[in-house]
């Protein structure tokens, strides 16, 4: 009798765990259900908000997003890692070039309103090759293709693989490589199957958001953030869509690197440029490496300016495509 009261008096003790470790997980999956839902909404107004700027063509089934502006001999604008053809757009770039040229901008796969299918690992290779096409299908047949940040990873692909198609490039801050970069380890969980879309539908646009002044400051320093980036869709950019693919590419950051990429045998007008004072890519490591690698470049570092500097530095960027066109042009002939 004593063993059934005790083993009786044991029960509801045992349970009591089990039924409030039961109630903690429904709170939470409710939790993230909830903000799962506000982040899908907010994504839905930023996109109502920022209707597409240009037009869509089709390549290899993945439909991409771009703008085109101007006359003249071509030129093409990749944009960097989380970005998308506004950037150029308010930096004032976009205008500037259209007076003399032809200017494409893209949004990149999986940014602002292009797609970016799952079944397919988005390294500067596969956009290179995929860009190239969309490119071809829009009439352009040979151009000058400047690159900022990661853009430049794709812009450099692109001339490698298909160097008679690249007239000249224009490497803006661009990460050329290998080196221990904390970026690539923190964005690994979000570019994860399954653990990438919970974290991005759910946290990780509360913790950009949250981040947000902080990565500007860095990104923009030791300049101040200009007033005319306010034209730049912050909204968009934290949708959880473009959050798992930007995530995807600062992880694809290092690996990419690795590869032998022999800058060397590079053999078009190429100008590289970049702030002095990068607080997310080391200049010196990169950029002047990059130089040495490529004897016939030119290379402007930019004083005082960080790593937007098509935003910073618009003039700058507009001399070093001017440059290259002409380059281009005097060896055609």
């Amino acid at each position: 009798m004593k063993v059934v009261q005790a083993a009786y008096a044991r029960r509801p003790r045992s349970a009591a765990p089990s039924g409030s470790l039961i109630a903690s997980a429904s709170i939470i999956v409710a939790s993230m259900a909830a903000i799962a839902a506000v982040n899908r909404y907010l994504a839905k107004q930023a996109e109502a908000k920022n209707p597409p700027m240009g037009r869509f063509v089709e390549a290899n089934g993945v439909r991409l997003h771009y703008m085109e502006r101007g006359d003249g001999d071509p030129i093409v604008l990749l944009h960097g890692n989380g970005s998308m053809v506004q950037d150029f757009e308010c930096s004032g770039l976009f205008d500037i070039a259209a007076r003399q040229y032809r200017v494409v901008a893209f949004d990149r796969p999986g940014f602002g309103h292009s797609r970016r299918p799952r079944s397919v690992v988005w390294t500067p290779d596969a956009q290179a090759k995929l860009l190239k096409l969309a490119l071809e299908k829009i009439g352009v047949s040979r151009a000058i293709v400047l690159g900022h940040s990661w853009g430049a990873s794709v812009a450099v692909a692109m001339a490698h693989r298909y160097p008679a198609f690249v007239r000249g490039l224009v490497l803006a801050s661009g990460y050329y490589y290998p080196s221990v970069r904390s970026d690539t380890f923190t964005s690994l969980p979000a570019s994860l199957p399954l653990v990438g879309d919970i974290l991005s539908h759910t946290l990780s646009p509360l913790v950009e958001r949250l981040a947000w002044p902080m990565m500007m400051a860095k990104m923009f320093g030791p300049r101040r953030v200009p007033a005319k980036f306010n034209g730049f869709p912050k909204e968009m950019a934290l949708r959880p869509s473009q959050l798992r693919a930007a995530a995807a590419e600062a992880t694809l950051m290092v690996p990419d690197a690795l590869r032998e990429r022999g800058y060397g045998d590079l053999k078009m007008p190429v100008a590289i440029i970049a702030g002095a004072q990068d607080k997310l890519v080391d200049t010196e490591a990169q950029s002047t490496r990059l130089h040495s690698d490529i004897p016939h470049s030119s290379f402007h570092r930019i004083a005082g300016d960080g790593h937007m500097i098509h935003q910073t530095a618009t003039e700058e960027v507009m001399s070093a495509l001017r440059e290259v066109t002409n380059g281009s042009t005097a060896a055609a002939s």
